[in-house]
């Protein structure tokens, strides 16, 4: 599984890189008009969407659809699809960016009218690079390059009721607040992966290796003497990306590599985890809140 998990990463890794890409083209360019932009939003909603980028004025939003593929590219309508081909003529399928646009407009025009907002909305899909090459373009959506998204805002007729300076504020604050982290589901769970999989051990930040050992307060790792007081926070934190949202104390231990099953159980009692059962069957409730890891 170790090449799927790397091509997986590889195609994550370019899609934030063709986001960053917008949001850099988006940064250097001023507006003659009142405009919020948004990256990465997740607003919570009956279905969870997420936009790559959304812009926000006082008369419509635009959603943005970022692909940064390489190869060839086809839009097909029926089945939606893209197809890229590369250069060693391999073809490969990706859900169509244009329903995902769709969708999503669909979705944040929805949670416009839950809040008495009625708000034209538009879409773009935006290709991060042009040495991207496409053979056969969606018929009736916008495709765009970085550079051409600030001409395409401004084209955008101004048209019907304007917000309010005070109105526009407070759906932008509104956004914000409603945004939610997102958090796919653990790897093993999505690749059916075990456990005996993995190495296990609390790694060190400073020289990368595991087989940190708990010392009061502390943590110290026996390569490079380095201490890190909060190495069980990060490791827990990969046990909940990569295994699964619960953990028992005897897990715990196998996972730290720790013996003591009383270290084990102050370590998951101070992570303020909720808990179920009773004694060896008790199981600690993991939420993301739970860590202090984040900005």
């Amino acid at each position: 599984m170790l090449p799927v998990l790397a091509a997986k990463q590889a195609a994550m890794e370019a899609g934030i890189g063709g986001e960053d890409r917008v949001a850099e083209v988006l940064s250097q360019f001023s507006f003659p008009f009142d405009i919020h932009i948004f990256h990465d939003l997740s607003p919570s909603a009956d279905e969870k969407f997420q936009t790559d980028t959304h812009c926000l004025t006082p008369w419509y939003g635009l959603v943005l659809e970022v692909k940064n593929i390489s190869g060839i590219l086809e839009f097909n309508e029926n089945p939606p699809q893209l197809i890229s081909t590369k250069e060693d003529g391999c073809q490969y399928g990706y859900e169509s960016p244009v329903s995902q646009l769709q969708r999503n407009c669909e979705f944040l025009r929805e949670w416009f009218l839950h809040r008495g907002i009625q708000l034209p909305i538009y879409g773009a899909v935006v290709l991060a690079y042009p040495k991207q090459i496409v053979k056969t373009a969606p018929p009736r959506t916008k495709l765009l390059f970085p550079n051409m998204i600030p001409t395409y805002l401004k084209s955008i007729p101004q048209q019907g009721q304007k917000l309010t300076p005070e109105t526009f504020n407070w759906l932008s604050a509104e956004l914000l607040k409603s945004h939610q982290r997102y958090l796919p589901k653990p790897i093993c769970e999505t690749y059916k992966l075990r456990w005996s999989d993995f190495r296990t051990g609390v790694g060190c930040i400073t020289c990368g290796r595991l087989g940190m050992i708990k010392q009061p307060r502390t943590w110290v790792c026996p390569f490079c003497q380095a201490t890190d007081p909060l190495a069980h926070q990060r490791a827990l934190l990969e046990w909940y990306l990569i295994f699964k949202r619960t953990i028992t104390n005897r897990e715990c231990r196998e996972f730290l590599h720790v013996n003591d099953i009383h270290i084990a159980k102050r370590i998951l009692q101070n992570m303020s985890f909720k808990s179920e059962g009773d004694y060896r069957y008790r199981k600690y409730i993991m939420n993301i809140k739970n860590f202090n890891l984040f900005d």
